[in-house]
């Protein structure tokens, strides 16, 4: 994880994988948290098409925990703007790395319902593994 000594608002972890196998990796991690992908966004391919040259690998995978949502979303519906959580696998000067805002801390600026911090650590830790698997290792389904 990369910090200033501090915790921040990001996770980010390194792993030796392409950007391709950590997506595939991640997306297998992801089930085994019972959370669900629900769109990967290509992002460098998204922009090609656009016409910018964009050479960095980059795709966000959304992901939804169906639960953990719906306990956010009957408690606070503006929090909607803030899912589903995104997680991306991205390559930064041929370094892949896979990384996310921290649920936590982003629910903690919209939110101050003490149900919603509970849930939002949960997500975080659920998230967390999700990476911890995916970078460290060739996830089997």
């Amino acid at each position: 994880m990369e910090t200033d000594g501090e915790v921040t608002m990001k996770y980010i972890a390194k792993t030796n994988k392409t950007v391709e196998q950590a997506v595939d990796d991640l997306q297998k991690a992801v089930v085994k948290h019972n959370f669900s992908v629900l769109h990967i966004h290509n992002l460098k391919a998204t922009l090609n098409r656009k016409g910018i040259d964009f050479p960095s690998e980059c795709q966000i995978l959304e992901i939804c925990n169906p639960q953990q949502a719906n306990k956010v979303l009957t408690q606070d519906m503006d929090i909607n703007m803030a899912l589903p959580c995104r997680i991306s696998v991205y390559d930064d000067e041929g370094q892949t790395k896979i990384g996310m805002l921290r649920p936590e801390h982003l629910l903690a600026q919209l939110s101050k319902s003490k149900k919603l911090a509970d849930v939002a650590r949960e997500v975080e830790e659920a998230s967390i593994a999700i990476i911890q698997l995916a970078t460290n290792s060739t996830v089997e389904v």
